[in-house]
């Protein structure tokens, strides 16, 4: 069946307690960092992060890396190191997440495989930074700069999927035209290319450009998401305006999955995708 995860509250009015989890570590952080006798200016260069970036950690406004408790042990020692390690636990990895989203963000998590086809924007798990902001700037209502922030940060955080789950692999089919509208300007248009380009060398990642010219295309519905869960059971997810819906049927996920199956065949292939994509971005 398709199940409706709609309530009515979405992610431009995240609740406050969603970030509480990022502003204890963030506080965790500054008040060690202090308590060594160091600026945020003498501490990122010593633990190799930018101060700016150092700051939004403390703001509760960037979801750490998980290396951090590392990097701070040899500079702050290993009780401001076990302390991060023990505030860690406590974050929520979908902090700033729509409501309606949580459930599929569950759902990727766990994912052996995972399948997604975009024509609106470029699928979240391989959007730069730059990208992302200009992204949520287009949204209406206006984000507020701590809710922009927060959403930032849990996009991030989700992005690192491609990287922490090896042995996940990522399908995505994406039209030729999300690169090709400039979002944000040439210089932004220009790192996301270079970005979907690093992102396409991954081992466990196949990124398909779907051309703008098609005699036939299979996603003429929409965008839709497909994923493999450890019991090897297919779901399936689609999202509208602030609404999205979740596909168990196996019927209703055959479909969509004979959807998908077509698409990676109208697409470009992986090589010819990557030189589109080059000679979109022209000489690096």
């Amino acid at each position: 069946m398709a199940v409706g995860d709609v309530d009515g509250c979405d992610d431009r009015t995240p609740e406050e307690e969603v970030s509480e989890g990022l502003q204890v570590y963030g506080a965790v952080l500054q008040a060690f960092r202090q308590d060594a006798g160091y600026t945020q200016e003498s501490f990122a260069p010593k633990i190799r992060y930018s101060v700016h970036y150092i700051a939004k950690i403390e703001q509760g406004r960037r979801f750490p890396p998980r290396d951090l408790p590392e990097r701070v042990e040899p500079v702050l020692g290993p009780t401001a190191a076990g302390a991060l390690k023990a505030a860690a636990k406590k974050l929520n990895r979908k902090a700033g997440l729509a409501s309606w989203f949580q459930h599929w963000a569950e759902v990727e998590e766990q994912a052996l495989t995972l399948n997604a086809y975009e024509c609106r924007v470029v699928p979240g798990l391989l959007q730069p930074e730059a990208y992302m902001r200009e992204v949520m700037n287009c949204y209406l209502p206006p984000l507020t700069d701590e809710q922009l922030e927060l959403q930032v940060a849990a996009r991030l955080a989700r992005q690192r999927l491609l990287t922490e789950r090896g042995t996940t692999m990522f399908s995505f089919v994406m039209e030729q035209h999300l690169v090709e509208r400039e979002l944000g300007g040439p210089e932004v248009t220009r790192n996301l290319i270079s970005h979907l380009l690093s992102c396409a060398r991954l081992r466990n990642v196949e990124l398909l450009v779907m051309p703008r010219r098609r005699t036939a295309h299979a996603g003429l519905e929409g965008s839709l998401y497909l994923a493999e869960g450890p019991d090897h059971e297919w779901v399936g997810y689609v999202e509208g305006h602030q609404a999205s819906l979740l596909y168990n049927d196996p019927n209703q996920v055959s479909t969509l999955l004979q959807r998908y199956g077509r698409m990676r065949g109208q697409a470009l292939d992986p090589e010819a995708s990557i030189r589109l994509l080059e000679q979109l971005r022209g000489a690096p």
